[in-house]
């Protein structure tokens, strides 16, 4: 489908301890500092309390069970007799109870049948014989939806199911494999069980139940090793999600710094409150998917951090959100990829999956590849990286579009780093270059699907590329903006980007097949979408603003505003901008010739480098105003006349604004 053409209603650093704690549907896992957190495997337990008069030793009981009904199933331990009662107790309902006989033993197990009726539950385990009792430990139990027979040489086995009804052509993978349900619901996997999870790709008209209120429980971890069959199954909710809003949410940096919490709350959790209300009142389903950096890792340890206070901040936003893994969502401490990402996973989950909601296949792919060179225990590393799909991922994404036959189906992929570095012009011809190492082959994976919107955070700008005819990018501008300098307390007091766009997020309106999109800034209207500037006003000098600083020291942020200009020239930053959208400057009626430019927002340097340098410090290279080609000039006959600005989007809206001139550059300024 061609987007070109289409109109779809479309140092060294002392240690200190944090610590992570969160349950996976299935999975606890606790992160200590740095250390590698395994996934839930047996654990033994404590000895049998009683006095152990029983005898019984060398209990081993995972923390995660799954029982199937009428079948026996296996408990490690020594010391056991036929007779013997093991007695299950809720944890949280002591009214739910089952007392099971054990029927075989060995010298190192005992054997028992999972009675009728027995529920899934989180259980203290005890053992009675005659009048002696011992705690043998506790463990989650989940049933199984049905029993399936082992096959050799497969590892995993489970149903995906909704209503008690097993659901056929779902696709279940482990990161490596990826396999479909037969049409019992029943899939089987060849695992290695190398990647940690088992995760479910959500078909379309269906949900998941939601763990931590917002995290979808479409994955569960392996409790035994690749030596063992497992079963785990997945529970599914039939929705009508055809109509549905997915919130594009680009980095966030949260780190409990720059007064970024309260940012947080008052600016974004209030303004999407309000975005998701407004759709769910519109009869659309709202989802949310983040972009990655929603923490910082250099306030991981520093400022106690991370994402278990992430996780309680956003609970409040209250719909399901898939998470994207960015670069500050590694551990500093740590030099290795895989290991550096152990806090990630277990409170997020998987860092590479898909999913689909309607007739929309979503993709999230971790294209960060950390080396933090120096990184060791009680020590931050350098923190880079390489931006690149790694081979084992594009492996898996080969698979995983595989299992798509209809190739016009709507494909959006979130990852972090960008695809496309952002668009310069030559002339008035845009042209970008890669980002990724593998750029070029990711787009190649891609080939035959028609409508394919690539959606990436990382830049804190805001812009749109086409690749190809069924290839586009959107880098959608961040939450945090300028990591929350700009609206610290004591600053400019807003909330602005490097280039000028306000900090805010993506909303992606879908029905059916046919979708549109647009960026929303945080605190304003939807249809705010662009700011118009009066040159003969953009004059920045040290003393209107920085006037504790100098010229001589602000002159390499000025751009071109360091001079006076009296041109009566108009300048607009559409920060939605794609080359599918118009820009028209009127003056007194009349149309203005309109030139797109690539240079600097003026209301950001003196929004963040104006302020930094008037407290005296040097403002941050990698903050600093970004040179952006989504900006528009006009040059006007006079001074004084009103100015109209139209700017229409592909989709057809007009969004306008009439400049009564002179307008002052000033940081409240619209």
């Amino acid at each position: 489908m061609n987007k070109k053409n289409h109109n779809h209603s479309k140092n060294n650093v002392t240690r200190r301890e944090f610590i992570i704690s969160t349950t996976v549907v299935g999975l606890s896992l606790t992160v200590f500092g740095c250390k590698k957190s395994e996934p839930a495997a047996p654990t033994p337990t404590p000895p049998p309390t009683g006095g152990n008069k029983l005898a019984i030793t060398n209990v081993n009981i995972p923390n995660k069970l799954n029982f199937a009904i009428g079948k026996d199933h296996t408990f490690q331990g020594e010391g056991f007799a036929i007779g013997d009662k093991l007695i299950f107790v809720s944890q949280t309902d002591a009214t739910k109870s089952f007392t099971v006989e054990i029927k075989s033993v060995t010298a190192n197990s005992c054997t028992f049948t999972v009675p009728a009726g027995f529920l899934a539950a989180s259980f203290r385990i005890s053992i009675t014989r005659g009048n002696e009792s011992a705690t043998l430990g506790s463990s989650t139990i989940e049933i199984a939806f049905q029993n399936i027979p082992d096959i050799a040489g497969m590892t995993v086995k489970g149903s995906v199911f909704a209503a008690g009804v097993g659901l056929a052509n779902v696709i279940v993978s482990d990161g490596v494999e990826v396999t479909k349900t037969d049409q019992n619901g029943i899939y089987y996997l060849k695992s290695a069980k190398n990647k940690d999870f088992v995760f479910v790709s959500i078909p379309g008209g269906y949900e998941v139940e939601n763990s931590n209120g917002i995290l979808p429980a479409f994955y569960k971890g392996f409790t035994t090793n690749a030596n063992t069959v497992e079963n785990i199954d997945f529970e599914l909710k039939a929705v009508n999600n055809d109509k549905h809003v997915m919130l594009a949410l680009g980095d966030m940096h949260l780190a409990n710094r720059n007064n970024d919490v309260t940012q947080f709350q008052n600016g974004f959790l209030t303004d999407a409150a309000k975005t998701i209300t407004k759709y769910k009142n519109e009869g659309y389903k709202v989802y949310g998917l983040t972009l990655g950096d929603m923490t910082w890792e250099t306030y991981w340890y520093d400022n106690n951090y991370s994402f278990s206070q992430y996780l309680a901040l956003m609970k409040s936003i209250n719909i399901p959100v898939f998470h994207t893994m960015g670069n500050h969502d590694n551990d500093p401490y740590i030099n290795a990829d895989w290991q550096a990402e152990t806090a990630y996973r277990a409170s997020l989950g998987p860092t590479y999956y898909s999913f689909n909601v309607g007739k929309v296949h979503y993709i999230v792919l971790d294209n960060v590849q950390y080396i933090n060179t120096n990184g060791a225990q009680g020590v931050a590393g350098t923190k880079n990286y390489n931006g690149v799909i790694v081979a084992d991922q594009i492996a898996w994404l080969k698979k995983d579009l595989a299992m798509i036959t209809d190739k016009s189906t709507p494909i959006v992929i979130g990852m972090h780093i960008q695809l496309n570095n952002a668009p310069t012009l030559s002339g008035q011809n845009e042209t970008a270059t890669l980002r990724l190492n593998n750029s070029t082959e990711f787009i190649s994976t891609l080939a035959g699907f028609t409508d394919v919107n690539v959606i990436t955070g990382h830049t804190h700008v805001c812009y749109a590329y086409e690749n190809n005819a069924n290839i586009m990018e959107h880098n959608s501008g961040a939450i945090c903006a300028t990591w929350w300098w700009t609206g610290r307390s004591g600053y400019a007091n807003n909330h602005i980007c490097k280039d000028g766009a306000p900090g805010g997020y993506g909303i992606w309106k879908f029905d059916n097949k046919n979708y549109n999109w647009k960026y929303k800034s945080i605190g304003f209207e939807e249809n705010y979408q662009f700011r118009a500037y009066d040159l003969n006003k953009v004059h920045i000098t040290a003393a209107s603003y920085a006037p504790n600083s100098t010229d001589a020291l602000f002159n390499p942020y000025k751009g071109p505003y360091a001079n006076a200009n009296n041109n009566n020239e108009i300048l607009v930053n559409v920060w939605g901008f794609d080359k599918q959208w118009k820009v028209e400057i009127l003056e007194n009626g009349t149309p203005l010739a309109v030139t797109r430019v690539n240079t600097l927002d003026p209301l950001h340097i003196i929004s963040y480098e104006a302020l930094r340098l008037n407290v005296g410090q040097t403002p941050t290279a990698d903050f600093v105003t970004s040179n952006s080609a989504h900006f528009f000039k006009a040059k006007a006959s006079g001074a004084t006349s009103p100015i109209e600005i139209r700017v229409t989007d592909r989709f057809g809206n007009v969004y306008s604004e009439t400049m009564n001139r002179p307008k002052d550059l000033v940081v409240s300024m619209k």
